[in-house]
């Protein structure tokens, strides 16, 4: 390319840079608002009690730096410390200490007031001790991720010797009914991103970032399957569907690890069974793509790894209440992840029986048939 065409391409952004200055340097706007009230806006990321002691991390955003005057704990006013001290900026953090005898099992109740009389409410539904990283706590929590995730999957992959002896229709019904358990899956993964973006402060576009966030997964790890031309079959499948799921369950440890950090045992346990009964199927669809291979016990064992082991870190941080916006941006990479492989899954159906057969009764009763298992085993959740 000639210097001529490279100049006018990169003209505009750099009368674009020149305008973009103007305006931030100049603010023509602030005197039309300056008049209004001031814009605020906080959330409480994170809650932490240890011994006679309540700790937030909060998030600010507005039109100026927001101060905190008065903070209310049960309707009473107390004392607080903040660190660091001083008003916050936009999208800064900090965080309040609070000296209080919050009593375990009972709720509570806390109101931030800032200095402009705009109050900001956030509840303590049941009040345990946050779990710290001592050994004994991290280890009690591994096994509960190792229970949600690497245990379920390997009790789907024991169904592998079972599926090699399905005829080539029935073949195409199972690979179809991955698709189903992965469609479902995708859905129910943005959901549950678009649900902790909600708990962000709005000038992050949480929500938005949770569809960006798998729309780049999802070109990356095409590109990354594809890098030699060919797209991936067999084990490269599995591993590739292995990843999806893998990242999919860090997202359901979040969740379980948040309940076991807010007290609530009964939701924690709840959640635990029913991930649980809801990741076989997971297991049995990353062996379909080996059905016409010979793989190792190693091969199966790394699968199980890839595909639950992230749920151990999931629930190691969200015990320690992980940001709404990472949460989100974390669900939506997993999503991104599934919808790569349902296009692989997909493209091996076509390759091996024709596009015709995506439309046959076989392939369509099978992607019914994994929208229902999935469904029916999310109801237990």
């Amino acid at each position: 390319m000639s210097r001529r065409p490279l100049l006018w391409l990169i003209l505009p952004l750099i009368v674009l840079a020149g305008l973009v200055a103007i305006l931030l340097l100049t603010r023509p706007l602030d005197e039309l608002t300056s008049s209004a009230p001031p814009v605020e806006q906080l959330s409480v990321e994170s809650t932490r009690l240890t011994s006679g002691l309540i700790s937030l991390g909060i998030r600010a955003d507005g039109s100026q730096p927001l101060l905190i005057a008065q903070l209310q704990v049960d309707g009473a006013y107390r004392q607080f410390s903040m660190e660091p001290p001083g008003p916050i900026r936009r999208l800064g953090t900090a965080r309040i200490d609070i000296p209080y005898p919050w009593v375990r099992g009972e709720a509570h109740h806390i109101a931030i007031v800032t200095s402009t009389g705009v109050v900001f409410e956030h509840e303590i539904a049941v009040a345990e001790p946050t779990p710290s990283y001592a050994v004994p706590a991290l280890a009690m929590l591994a096994v509960v991720g190792l229970l949600l995730g690497v245990a379920p999957v390997a009790t789907g992959l024991l169904a592998f010797p079972a599926l090699r002896r399905l005829p080539p229709k029935w073949i195409r019904f199972v690979l179809a009914l991955t698709v189903g358990l992965l469609v479902y899956l995708l859905i129910d993964t943005l959901s549950e991103g678009l649900e902790a973006a909600e708990g962000a402060i709005d000038r992050f576009r949480a929500g938005t970032a949770v569809w960006v966030a798998a729309l780049v997964a999802c070109a990356l790890l095409l590109a990354a399957g594809r890098r030699d031309g060919a797209a991936p079959e067999g084990l490269k499948l599995s591993t590739f569907m292995a990843l999806g799921i893998g990242l999919h369950n860090l997202g359901e440890g979040l969740a379980v690890g948040a309940a076991i950090a807010a007290g609530e045992a009964a939701l924690a346990t709840f959640l635990v069974v029913g991930f649980t009964i809801h990741n076989v199927s997971e297991g049995f669809g990353i062996a379909t793509p080996l059905v016409e291979h010979q793989p190792t016990f190693t091969t199966f064992a790394g699968l199980a790894a890839l595909a639950g082991l992230p749920a151990v870190i999931g629930v190691w941080l969200g015990a320690q209440a992980v940001s709404p916006l990472w949460t989100a941006v974390a669900f939506g990479i997993g999503a991104g992840a599934i919808l790569q492989v349902i296009i692989e899954m997909t493209a091996l159906i076509a390759r091996r029986d024709g596009q015709r057969a995506l439309a046959t009764p076989h392939s369509m009763g099978g992607v019914i048939a994994g929208l229902a298992v999935m469904y029916l085993t999310a109801l237990l959740v």
